[in-house]
């Protein structure tokens, strides 16, 4: 899939994030304890697992499936017709078109404005990968995780969230013309 100019661009913070965890990770990698944490729950880490490529990079490899999911999303959207290029007589085909029309963007400007913030989530996201990488690769197999951990792994993915539900939101108040 060869991607928009549009997407190409929001996609660079993207790669960025992606290649400084890649780059982090492969340097963390040979310093870290023969076991590392695989789950973290509230009393911090609770479950270990032997370190390999595989359980090391799982929150790299997370986000590189969470990039090409939400990129191709992104892509998508920006190839949508939407509602007001739709041609007015394909009202009359019924109900059907009807339903299928709610999901679609309003305009070409909104197309484009839905399709940056699933990125700007996606970089959000990836900033929360980042700080549980953080832990993840620790150079001492320590059971504490300081409280501020989950906050500081949610408050990226609100905000990410945050934008993709105001693009969403403007869209559903400008009317199609």
């Amino acid at each position: 899939m060869v991607f928009s100019r549009p997407v190409r661009l929001w996609l660079l913070p993207n790669a960025a994030l992606l290649a400084a965890l890649l780059l982090w990770g492969v340097l963390r990698y040979p310093h870290l304890p023969s076991r590392i944490p695989r789950h973290i729950g509230s009393d911090g880490v609770d479950a270990w697992t032997e370190r390999s490529i595989g359980s090391a990079f799982v929150l790299v490899f997370v986000h590189v499936g969470v990039t090409v999911l939400v990129t191709a999303c992104a892509e998508l959207t920006l190839r949508v017709t939407p509602q007001a290029e739709l041609p007015k007589e394909a009202a009359s085909f019924g109900e059907g078109l009807v339903r299928s029309s709610l999901n679609r963007p309003r305009t070409r400007a909104s197309a484009l404005r839905t399709a940056r913030a699933l990125l700007v989530l996606n970089a959000c996201t990836g900033v929360s990968l980042l700080i549980g990488c953080g832990v993840l690769w620790r150079s001492t197999p320590d059971q504490e995780v300081s409280g501020w951990l989950f906050a500081a792994m949610l408050l990226p993915l609100l905000a990410g969230t945050a934008v993709t539900v105001a693009a969403a939101m403007r869209d559903r108040r400008t009317p199609a013309t």
